[in-house]
């Protein structure tokens, strides 16, 4: 049985110290390596602990009068600027680092050393605003799928202030398990069946997804469904309590076997810090996969094309953190 085991780092990240965060995500890649993991997956942005670049003005942050959480409370950058407030397109700028920072460097070197591949999260440095961005490290140290943010949350005054990505991507991993074909995606993505669609479309076997928001019944509910429709499995890695509410998790994708329906549930994880391993059958997965009725089969696509159409109706108008009518 070809197994490949994910490490899901289950970690409270050390705030914006990006030195603390290194030696941290390091010592729990050197565990998860220990425990027999074919690829480390971070939660999301780890190089600044997905924690906004400046603190929160004295008086900002309770309930009742919280502009971060409540961008609807404030309408304008004159109005942000007396209440102390950094301008939302210079959020987090100060904090992303280039592809080719000694951060993503130092992981290059530590995947070559452990010859186990590492999906390190950061925010990363981008003409004229940061992207939300995931690099895969093979067990080579080379970087061989760096993935972008697509559905960044407009309605989150940070996120607001970032560059989306524009496009999915899947890249063949070389691992001790023989080549898999391995896409990403990242938290907020997940909830839009699109994303995992297009990297299934693109030939992917496994999905990579850190992730930073409480996981609640709804949420590991839906991506359960987007490991059953699209017939991949799915991995997801978030930030522990108190930070988020941990429960990363992990679904095979195989929704049926010799016996029936069949429960995907690889492993989810508690609250608290840990590793947890999450082992994929990639003989049944591509066993599944050549003979069911999901993913791409049996798929109308010329019936489709009210999906890509880019005018909003009512009830779904929406204006993002920025107070700006949102189109796309």
């Amino acid at each position: 049985m070809q197994q490949l085991h994910i490490a899901l780092l289950q970690m409270t990240s050390c705030d914006r110290d990006q030195a603390a965060n290194l030696v941290k995500g390091e010592l729990f890649c050197r565990r998860a390596q220990a425990m027999g993991a074919d690829i480390a997956l971070f939660p999301e942005m780890w190089n600044v602990g997905y924690s906004p670049a400046q603190p929160l003005p004295e008086g900002a942050n309770t309930p009742e009068d919280d502009l971060w959480k409540a961008p609807e409370k404030w309408q304008n950058r004159e109005e942000l600027a007396a209440r102390g407030m950094p301008d939302p397109d210079i959020v987090w700028q100060g904090q992303a680092i280039a592809r080719d920072s000694s951060f993503i460097r130092h992981f290059q070197q530590l995947a070559r050393e452990l010859q186990m591949a590492i999906a390190l999260t950061y925010l990363e440095a981008w003409p004229g605003a940061p992207r939300n961005s995931v690099s895969l490290i093979d067990r080579h140290g080379e970087i061989v799928l760096t993935y972008a943010k697509m559905h960044t949350c407009a309605f989150s005054w940070n996120e607001a202030a970032l560059t989306p990505g524009d496009t999915v991507e899947v890249c063949l991993l070389d691992t001790a398990q023989g080549p898999i074909q391995v896409g990403a995606m990242i938290c907020y993505d997940r909830e839009f069946p699109e994303t995992a669609r297009l990297l299934m479309l693109q030939g992917a076997e496994i999905i990579l997804v850190p992730n930073a928001c409480d996981l609640e019944i709804n949420r590991l509910t839906q991506f359960r469904t987007r490991a059953y429709e699209n017939m991949v499995g799915v991995a997801m890695a978030n930030y522990a309590a108190p930070q988020n509410n941990g429960h990363s998790i992990a679904f095979d994708g195989i929704a049926y076997g010799p016996q029936g329906s069949r429960d995907m549930l690889l492993i989810e994880a508690g609250e608290g810090e840990g590793i947890y391993i999450a082992s994929f059958d990639l003989e049944a997965l591509r066993d599944f996969r050549l003979r069911e009725a999901l993913g791409n089969t049996f798929r109308r696509p010329h019936l489709y094309g009210a999906l890509t159409e880019t005018q909003t109706q009512y009830p779904f108008i929406r204006v993002n953190a920025q107070g700006k009518h949102f189109k796309e």
